[in-house]
């Protein structure tokens, strides 16, 4: 008895201690990545602690400051969060290329980004352009991101809420 026992926890030893295999990261993405682009982007920026001279406006009223963003994945969510690549979304953008630029569009009413906008310069990313649109029956928004690595990013929004006015807002940050 003693001996199955002895058997029986050693083949367990010896094969709990087996290396687990480790599951690699396997891009199904059918447009551009752009979820992942703004995480490297995040990242980089945290690393390097650029200051921002950034101006928030609100219907008109402007407010100038220069910072060092604490948290870039806050800061560029809004670009994040605009990730074409969700599995509902697939194959409802159209995709056209012009030499090394890429433009996605979409007329589904369900998907809130509309276009998306990839500009390549020596096969790095030179500008991300980003239009969304929500409407539903007491809200309508537009929002227009523009994105130039090391240099600007940019949100420009307009809603009107149901009796209520009509409020733009506009944000721009120049990455120093």
């Amino acid at each position: 008895m003693a001996k199955k026992l002895y058997v029986l926890i050693l083949s367990l030893a010896v094969f709990s201690c087996r290396p687990e295999k480790t599951a690699k990261a396997i891009s199904n993405n059918a447009y551009f990545d752009l979820k992942g682009y703004f995480e490297k982007e995040v990242e980089r920026y945290n690393a390097k602690k650029p200051t921002v001279e950034k101006t928030v406006a609100i219907n008109g009223k402007a407010e100038i400051k220069r910072l060092v963003i604490k948290d870039w994945q806050r800061e560029l969510a809004i670009f994040t969060d605009a990730d074409i690549n969700k599995s509902a979304w697939q194959g409802a953008f159209t995709i056209e290329k012009s030499g090394s630029d890429t433009h996605y569009t979409s007329e589904n009413k369900k998907i809130p980004v509309k276009e998306v906008f990839i500009s390549n310069k020596f096969g790095k990313v030179a500008k991300v352009e980003v239009i969304i649109a929500n409407v539903n029956l007491l809200y309508h928004s537009n929002d227009t991101l523009t994105y130039y690595p090391d240099s600007l990013y940019q949100i420009v929004k307009q809603q009107k809420i149901k009796l209520m006015g009509v409020k733009r807002y506009k944000i721009v940050g120049k990455i120093r």
